[in-house]
């Protein structure tokens, strides 16, 4: 009889304890908050990325939200065709001048609050290409701003969930309502000019090695 009372009394001690810990948080079975947080937490469960892939990474990205991975238990499997119903950019893959003004066009077009990860090597700095791709764009946040950079040749499906988790961490820190936005992402200053190695700094030299390089793409001769 004694062990039943010790025990009832450990258990009551408990429930205290554990009431302690939600008092003002829970009562008759309603939870109290900030209309803030019920926001952040409703955007934050319900991302929409747009379905924009420009090179090899995207089949990475593909490959998240399919069955293996499924990118819709973090509530953001429903890739959207136009950026104006999209609230979230995975630049995936190498992006070249030539495409650098169709991203921020597609940037533009999305409705805020909105968000971007750049995905890959090629994407966050040029990537294999930074030294000869004269016409790669060395890092896509010249273009756009980068909130979540994800490295990789190609990244794993993995480290994109990663990132997104962190774009999630960084929707439930906003505060639109009150103070402005909490969390702050250092963005590097680039000057936006592609920097040639020293073989290729001045014409003479680039003309050089132009033609060697031609001379050695000749096929040879029987």
């Amino acid at each position: 009889m004694g062990s039943q009372h010790g025990r009832a009394r450990t258990n009551s001690d408990r429930r205290g304890h554990v009431m302690g810990m939600l008092e003002g948080r829970w009562e008759e079975g309603f939870v109290s908050t900030t209309l803030e947080q019920a926001i952040n937490w409703s955007r934050q469960g319900s991302l929409w990325p747009m379905t924009f892939g420009l090179a090899c990474c995207a089949i990475e990205m593909m490959a998240t939200g399919a069955s293996r991975y499924d990118i819709d238990r973090f509530g953001a499997g429903a890739f959207r065709a136009s950026p104006r119903q999209a609230d979230l950019m995975i630049v995936a893959g190498t992006v070249n001048y030539k495409m650098a003004d169709r991203v921020r066009r597609l940037y533009n077009q999305m409705p805020e609050p909105k968000f971007v990860i750049a995905m890959g090597a090629c994407t966050c700095g040029g990537g294999p290409y930074y030294k000869y791709g004269y016409n790669v764009v060395k890092g896509v946040d010249l273009v756009v701003p980068v909130d979540v950079y994800v490295p990789g040749c190609p990244p794993r499906p993995e480290a994109l969930l990663e990132g997104l988790m962190r774009i999630q961490d960084k929707v439930k820190g906003m505060k639109e309502l009150t103070k402005g936005q909490p969390i702050t992402l250092p963005v590097p200053k680039r000057t936006g000019g592609v920097m040639l190695p020293s073989e290729l700094d001045t014409f003479e030299k680039a003309n050089e090695f132009v033609t060697s390089t031609k001379e050695k793409a000749k096929p040879a001769k029987a």
